[in-house]
């Protein structure tokens, strides 16, 4: 394998960094994006949650296809034009994310309300399923709000688990680079489409053009038939690729002004 290049290095190098000295140096809750509505936004978390990462699992997933994918881009475009195109993407990918996102939680915080002024079993269970909550979580309360649903302690505890849930997912972060990664990956199908992969988990050559398209129906079947307790920002991802798509395609048009 050819030496690692130096924009790649200093970008695992600095997400190393990030994820061991968070909540030490660099809070979470400060740097990670949250929702425009959430009391712990700050505009510059569109930039610095792309250096953060939630457990060691989701670091080692998102730098190991940068240490992979990442130099043969770099030595094809340089150093700065890369950087350029992973903050490009990664902000991108943070921009699609939050518009679907505010969606998500505006759906949920309607539900709440809903309840709040009818406190019913049924609207308490749509509430569950726009949060993405599994309702098997809280089978023995449902079964109980079901067969007494004028129950005045059994509403005001529905109504407490209702706002806590609001403010959860209004408050609940995103982090990591994954925006940027998924489009150094679409880059790297569009650029070396019949470079032939040896993947993990999968047992025979793929053509990045290949791997690229099917990772991409994936994450887009992933993103709108989301199963409970799934916390994978897939319109992250999706908005990582399409930015690439789209920058790729204005410098193709653009090449003579830098080549």
């Amino acid at each position: 394998m050819p030496p690692i290049t130096p924009m790649v290095r200093n970008l695992l190098i600095l997400n190393v960094l990030m994820f061991f000295l968070s909540d030490r140096l660099f809070p979470t809750e400060l740097f990670a994006l949250h929702d425009i509505r959430s009391e712990a936004f700050r505009p510059h978390q569109f930039v610095t949650h792309m250096f953060m990462h939630g457990n060691l699992g989701h670091l080692f997933s998102n730098m190991f296809s940068l240490f992979i994918f990442g130099p043969m881009l770099e030595r094809y475009w340089g150093e700065m034009r890369f950087l350029t195109f992973y903050l490009i993407t990664g902000l991108g990918a943070s921009f699609l994310y939050s518009a679907v996102h505010y969606y998500e939680i505006s759906q949920v915080l309607e539900g709440a309300s809903a309840f709040m002024q009818n406190p019913d079993p049924i609207d308490f269970r749509n509430l569950l399923e726009k949060a993405g909550v599994d309702p098997r979580s809280l089978e023995s309360f449902l079964i109980d709000f079901n067969r007494n649903a004028t129950d005045g302690q059994l509403i005001l505890q529905a109504k407490a688990y209702a706002t806590r849930l609001s403010e959860v997912i209004l408050n609940s972060p995103m982090l990591g680079a994954s925006g940027a990664v998924f489009g150094i990956l679409m880059a790297f199908g569009m650029l070396f489409p019949n470079t032939e992969l040896m993947l993990l988990f999968f047992p025979i050559p793929i053509k990045a053009k290949y791997f690229v398209l099917m990772y991409g129906a994936f994450e887009l079947y992933s993103g709108f038939n989301r199963n409970p307790g799934d916390n994978v920002a897939h319109f992250a991802h999706l908005g990582g690729m399409l930015f690439a798509y789209i920058l790729l395609k204005l410098w193709e048009r653009q090449r003579n002004n830098f080549y």
